[in-house]
C-alpha cells in the first residue's frame, strides 16, 4: 500500500465508508487462473478445487438409509457470492435460444451469503434461522427429501442486503444447498439444484463460477463467458426494495429491435471476456443500463453517468430489478487510486454513503 495515496489506504481499512471493502476472493488468494475451459470442467465436476465448500457434481446422489459415510453431524458451513445487479439483462430474439428468451449476464462480487446446516436424526423438518428466510427453508426441505436424508437446523448469515438486486435470495439458496450437500458428503447434480430453485423464484446464476449468461426464469445455464477482470464498483443504493418474483411477473415483453440489440451486446460480451477487455465490458454494462431505464428507472443514473465520464471510469452497472447503481473501475490500472478518488468526489454531492465492492476475479 505504500505506493498508494493515503486516502486509498483509508478506503481499504474501511475508514472512509460505512461499507468495508471485502477481502480478496478465494481465486486471488490461491493464485488460480481459470480459463473458460476450466470453468466448464469445474461446473461439470466437483467445484472444491476452485471455490470453498462447493460440492455440486456431475453424478446423481443415491438415497441411502441411515447415517451416510462421512456425514458431519456437527454441520458444515458453505457460502455463495452475490452479484452487483447484472452486467447485462434483457431478452433475446425469438428462436435464437432454446426456451425462455429472458437472460442475464452475472457480475459476481466478493460479498457472501453463508449457510450452516446441522442434521438431526428422526426428522424431515427444517428449522431455519433467521425465521424469515422462508425461501431457503423451502429449498432445504425439498433437497433433503430428494436426497432421502434427515432434516435439521439451518443457520443463515448474509453480507448481502435483501431486495437491492445483489442476488441475496439466490446466494442464500445456493449456500444452503452447498452446506447440505457438504454436510451429507454427497455429490449433487447442479441441474437438481436449479430445478429446486426454479420452483421458488428466478435465479441469478450464482451457482456457477466465473461470469455466465443465464436464463433466470428457467434457471438454466446458457454459456460460460469467462472470468471477470479485477474491477472495483463504487455503488449507491437509491433506497426501497424490489421483490424478484413481483418484478418478474410485472415486466412485459421487449421490442424486436431491443432484442436484436441485446443479442449484439451478448455477442460482444463473449469476445470481451475472451480477450479480458475491461473497457468493452464497461461499455456493455452502460448500454444495458440505458436500455433498461424505461423499465425500472434509476433517478440517479444520469448523475452516475456524468460522474463516471468525469473520472474516466469504465462505465456504469445497475441492478435491473433492484435499487443499486455502480461505477466500474479497473483495479489493475496504474491510475486506479486517482480515478477512485475522482469518482467518490463526483458522487458525494448527491449520495453521501457510497459503497465499494470488488468483483470475483481469476
Amino acid at each position: 500500500m505504500k505506493d498508494y495515496p493515503n486516502f486509498l489506504s483509508q478506503v481499504i481499512k474501511g475508514e472512509l465508508f460505512r461499507y468495508t471493502v471485502p477481502p480478496i476472493p478465494y481465486f486471488a488468494e490461491n493464485s488460480v487462473s481459470m480459463t473458460t475451459k476450466k470453468l466448464v470442467e469445474a461446473a461439470n465436476g466437483l467445484w472444491e478445487p476452485y471455490t470453498r465448500y462447493q460440492v455440486f457434481g456431475s453424478v446423481d446422489a443415491v438415497p441411502e438409509k441411515g447415517p451416510q459415510p462421512g456425514m458431519h453431524f456437527g454441520g458444515r458451513e458453505a457460502r455463495c457470492c452475490g452479484t452487483f445487479g447484472e452486467l447485462l439483462q434483457g431478452q433475446l430474439p425469438v428462436g435464437s435460444a432454446p426456451g425462455d428468451p429472458h437472460f442475464l449476464v452475472t457480475m459476481p462480487i466478493a460479498v457472501f451469503a453463508r449457510a450452516h446446516f446441522i442434521p438431526l436424526e428422526d426428522t424431515r423438518s427444517i428449522t431455519v434461522y433467521p425465521s424469515h428466510k422462508v425461501k431457503a427453508k423451502r429449498l432445504a426441505e425439498n433437497l433433503v427429501i430428494a436426497l432421502g436424508a434427515s432434516g435439521g437446523i439451518l443457520n443463515l448469515q448474509s453480507e448481502l442486503p435483501e431486495g437491492k438486486g445483489l442476488a441475496s435470495s439466490s446466494a442464500d439458496l445456493v449456500a444452503t444447498a452447498r452446506s447440505i450437500a457438504c454436510c451429507l458428503n454427497r455429490k449433487v447434480r447442479t441441474s437438481l439444484i436449479e430445478a429446486l430453485m426454479s420452483d421458488i423464484e428466478p435465479s441469478d446464476g450464482v451457482m456457477y463460477p466465473g461470469v455466465v449468461a443465464y436464463s433466470q426464469r428457467a434457471c438454466r445455464l446458457l454459456s460460460f463467458l469467462g472470468q471477470m477482470p479485477p474491477l472495483a464498483i463504487v455503488g449507491i443504493d437509491e433506497g426501497g426494495t424490489i421483490e424478484t418474483v413481483d418484478y418478474d411477473q410485472l415486466r412485459g415483453e421487449m421490442s424486436a429491435s431491443d432484442r436484436t440489440e441485446y443479442r449484439k451486446l451478448l455477442d460482444c460480451a463473449r469476445i470481451a471476456f475472451r480477450e479480458g477487455d475491461a473497457a468493452t465490458i464497461g461499455r456493455i454494462a452502460t448500454a444495458s443500463a440505458l436500455l433498461h431505464q424505461e423499465r425500472t428507472p434509476k433517478k440517479h443514473l444520469n448523475s452516475m453517468l456524468k460522474a463516471s465520464e468525469a473520472a474516466g471510469a469504465l462505465g456504469v452497472v445497475v441492478a435491473h430489478s433492484g435499487t443499486v447503481i455502480g461505477i466500474l473501475l479497473d483495479r489493475m490500472a496504474p491510475d486506479f487510486p486517482w480515478k477512485l478518488r475522482s469518482v467518490i468526489d463526483n458522487v458525494s454531492p448527491f449520495h453521501k454513503s457510497p459503497m465499494i465492492y470488488f468483483t470475483m476475479s481469476g
